[in-house]
């Protein structure tokens, strides 16, 4: 099937898709911030540079989008009609590479969080957001 798209278009929405600094970590961020804990963002030197790292509670928090990390069973993730093929080896590799980097981040001594983007969707923010003060402060 071909895309519905030209290539200069699907080019430009592409190029819009931010990868830092999304609503949703803004969401985490600014929620985390306002209850006193104090963090650092996209840390390079760490597998995966995550999304938000406590160093004090030795915590890293990834914000996944439910599309690009694959979220099973999600709503959200909605396999391509288009170059389907070319899609799910993207999404698999990126699938793969999660897990390895959480591995390596846990050998290291460091507990991973993994929050979804749709956890954070109205309905479901608030809970989202106190178990991961629960996860913090256990």
């Amino acid at each position: 099937m071909a895309d519905v798209h030209s290539k200069e278009t699907r080019s430009y929405n592409m190029s819009r898709i931010k990868n830092h600094n999304t609503k949703p970590e803004i969401i985490v961020r600014k929620y985390l911030f306002h209850r006193g804990f104090r963090y650092r963002i996209n840390v390079k030197n760490l597998p995966g540079k995550p999304d938000i790292v406590l160093p004090r509670y030795k915590i890293v928090i990834f914000i996944n989008g439910c599309f690009w990390h694959k979220h099973e069973g999600c709503p959200y993730f909605v396999v391509p009609k288009t170059r389907t093929d070319w899609w799910m080896e993207k999404i698999n590799k990126n699938k793969i590479r999660d897990i390895e980097q959480q591995k390596q981040l846990k050998e290291a001594g460091w507990k991973v969080l993994i929050i979804w983007e749709c956890e954070l969707k109205p309905n479901q923010r608030e809970n989202t957001l106190t178990k991961i003060t629960e996860s913090i402060i256990e």
